[in-house]
């Protein structure tokens, strides 16, 4: 399936964070690599996510959420930012995800979160950039920020103390995990201009403030600009139950 065609079907925009291995990304042992992502739009039958790394279509995706649990399947469809998977399961799997996306759904509808009182965000667009010392930039995924620091997702495993900028933000690597790595900033941030100051400098050339999924202009690689999941607007149907066959 397209990405256009599952924007027009029944599916829960949910945004839930989680983790995802690509069944062909490794690490020198050959150890496959985790990284963060976060869903965007999902089904019983699909699910769209973001991700800071992405692979060809086809290739098999094992991912894990926590509300959700794991999820495998084919990436169809690569857009901005993110990739479509086709989830395999069985029909009985597929009925009890169903009904967590219908509870998961109405959960999210009824919340009211005060983002300042946690003290920690989780931005709307989740890619940024990740600029290093010698000018070298690479796109990552913000999995949260704090007025003190970031943790991000890229493909890329920095040494501890490494200095860089997240966005236009300046700070150092203090931790590393299984899907990313944490940076302290230099300078606590104000909570109302985290999600700005994470963003590209605006000097930055625009093809080195991409998403990970987006090609870089033709004069850079000799290929044109995709759309994809940022600001996509679709109108759906309005039936509250999915057809499990």
């Amino acid at each position: 399936m397209s990405f256009d065609d599952f924007m027009q079907r029944r599916a829960v925009d949910l945004r839930t964070g989680g983790r995802y291995c690509l069944s062909n990304r490794r690490d020198m042992q050959g150890n496959r690599r985790e990284f963060a992502c976060r869903t965007t739009r999902i089904s019983p039958f699909q699910m769209l996510i973001a991700a800071p790394v992405l692979g060809p279509q086809g290739e098999r995706v094992i991912s894990y959420f926590g509300e959700l649990g794991k999820l495998d399947g084919w990436i169809t469809d690569v857009v901005e930012g993110g990739f479509l998977i086709d989830i395999a399961a069985t029909r009985k799997t597929r009925e009890g995800l169903a009904t967590k996306l219908s509870w998961l759904e109405k959960k999210q509808r009824d919340a009211v979160i005060d983002l300042r009182k946690q003290q920690r965000l989780i931005p709307e667009n989740p890619h940024t950039n990740l600029i290093f010392a010698d000018g070298t930039t690479v796109s990552c995924f913000v999995i949260d920020v704090s007025p003190s620091g970031v943790a991000v997702s890229a493909d890329i495993e920095p040494e501890l103390g490494t200095r860089l900028a997240v966005g236009r933000t300046v700070g150092h690597v203090v931790r590393r995990f299984n899907e990313g790595f944490a940076v302290r900033f230099d300078r606590l941030l104000e909570m109302d201009h985290l999600e700005e100051m994470i963003r590209p400098p605006p000097d930055l050339p625009s093809y080195l403030s991409r998403p990970p999924s987006t090609p870089l202009p033709p004069s850079a690689n000799g290929r044109a600009a995709v759309s994809g999941l940022t600001g996509c607007v679709a109108s759906l149907p309005e039936e509250n139950v999915w057809l499990i066959d």
